[in-house]
């Protein structure tokens, strides 16, 4: 079992990432959190990785604080939530944010994920309220600053990454207008895609 992969960053989307060890490529699915952290191509990266195995397939994922690794591990433990569902979560909220509306049983902010629907969150809280200790935060979970990317650049990368996590192309560029209307001048990609999110759970 993978537990951790050290090598180069060979390639990046909000979605997954290819690392390359000792002239290995190994694809690795992402959270958006993790994303946020991962450094230029063909830069040293380490990630931890939990290893699933599907339908005869290995299938990693990465993530680049132990706090998102333990949050996705105590996710997939519930009936009903796979990999890639404990991803999109991750994607949606930060560590704190998530531990938060498990402990504080607030069904709507985790129906807001994408695939996540009132019976599931419920389910969520019933199974995870009593757990979350188990994820000890630290500030290592907070992304490092990215340099500044013009306004448009940054809204084409948050529409691509929130479209692939479920949303629809109209009702992300709708809920983008309100978010970027509400954001400084100098926000950042994550900045952009949690508003948006924000936006978007309201309907």
């Amino acid at each position: 079992m993978i537990a951790s992969l050290s090598g180069t960053l060979f390639s990046k989307t909000p979605q997954d990432a290819v690392i390359s060890v000792q002239g290995v490529g190994y694809h690795v699915f992402i959270a958006l959190s993790t994303y946020f952290t991962l450094p230029e191509i063909n830069s040293a990266v380490h990630v931890f990785v939990s290893t699933h195995l599907r339908n005869d397939t290995i299938q990693l994922f990465g993530f680049s604080t132990t706090e998102e690794k333990q949050a996705f591990s105590l996710l997939t433990t519930i009936s009903g939530v796979g990999p890639k569902l404990a991803l999109s979560a991750l994607s949606t909220l930060s560590i704190p944010d998530l531990c938060k509306a498990i402990e504080t049983s607030d069904i709507e902010i985790l129906g807001s994920i994408p695939g996540v629907g009132k019976k599931s969150a419920s389910r969520i809280v019933l199974e995870l309220k009593d757990k979350t200790h188990r994820i000890m935060l630290s500030d290592s979970h907070k992304p490092s600053p990215a340099p500044t990317e013009p306004a448009n650049f940054l809204q084409e990368e948050a529409a691509s990454a929130l479209i692939n996590l479920g949303y629809r192309t109209p009702e992300v560029k709708k809920a983008m207008n309100f978010a970027t209307a509400k954001l400084d001048k100098t926000y950042e990609l994550e900045d952009l895609i949690r508003m948006t999110l924000k936006e978007l759970a309201k309907g």
